[in-house]
């Protein structure tokens, strides 16, 4: 595995090489890291699903680089489907619309639909444009567990890629708002990086999709989709806490203050 610094042009010109060869690299996006393969390479993308140990049945998100060449990927003719991207692509917004025969039936989990977006990112969008095709990606992290924001959290994860794109920190640090435009109504499908109430302005009120077991719609519809790896207790009083060993890494969500501030010092 390489990694290389993703803003640098170099790095990115040797990264879409990768991925015209069938390969897989993980690059950043505004939402979390991307595990990617040429869109329309089945066998490259089946790659994807082996080494995240990915469900076939969990489609991926393709990436474009520009509102163009969309309609290569599936039916974006709507005047709601155009509304949308230019409302809020580039950007942490996912579309989901009847696909075309150019996409394989791995990305999309052999559905008649297929989830596309956009990223912001600058290097995303670089690889992209480098690469001359569009890229499926799905997070950048074995299946199940939390999704990545930097680089050193793909390469502590993802032992099996061939390169690595590092340009620090993702800014927004959850995935992308999905929603579908390919039913009777616009329907969300995963919350994420942009907020119902701001999509529900170009669209009225959105569905809520219910997924069947094992039959999502689309990415992070699954019960166990972002676990993390960090035990979790939840405490009706903070000071029934009573510690932690050693060493072991403790995350706090209070939505409340506790009435007696010391108790935060066994912390």
């Amino acid at each position: 595995m390489k990694i290389l610094d993703g803003t640098r042009m170099d790095s990115v010109l040797e990264a879409a090489e990768v991925i015209r060869l069938g390969g897989l690299v993980a690059f950043p996006t505004e939402t979390v890291y991307g595990l990617g393969a040429d869109a329309c390479n089945p066998m490259a993308v089946a790659r994807i699903f082996e080494v995240k140990r990915r469900p076939a049945f969990d489609p991926v998100i393709v990436h474009v680089a520009d509102a163009e060449t969309v309609s290569l990927y599936g039916d974006f003719s709507s005047s709601l489907a155009r509304r949308l991207i230019e409302a809020f692509w580039p950007g942490p917004l996912t579309l989901v619309v009847r696909k075309t025969d150019l996409v394989p039936p791995v990305v999309t989990a052999g559905l008649d639909t297929v989830a596309v977006r956009m990223p912001s990112n600058s290097v995303a969008l670089a690889l992209i444009h480098a690469a001359s095709r569009a890229i499926a990606a799905p997070s950048a992290n074995p299946f199940g567990y939390v999704s990545p924001t930097e680089a050193g959290h793909v390469a502590s994860m993802l032992k099996e890629i061939d390169l690595i794109l590092d340009a620090g920190r993702c800014p927004v640090g959850v995935e992308s708002t999905i929603v579908s435009l390919a039913g009777d109504r616009p329907c969300l499908l995963r919350a994420g990086g942009i907020s119902p109430d701001e999509i529900e302005e170009y669209t009225g009120p959105l569905g809520r999709a219910v997924p069947m077991p094992g039959k999502p719609d689309a990415p992070g519809q699954l019960a166990r989709h972002y676990a993390t790896r960090t035990p979790l207790r939840i405490l009706p009083d903070l000071r029934e806490w009573s510690g932690s060993p050693r060493g072991e890494r403790v995350g706090l969500l209070s939505f409340l203050p506790p009435e007696d501030s010391r108790s935060f010092a066994a912390i």
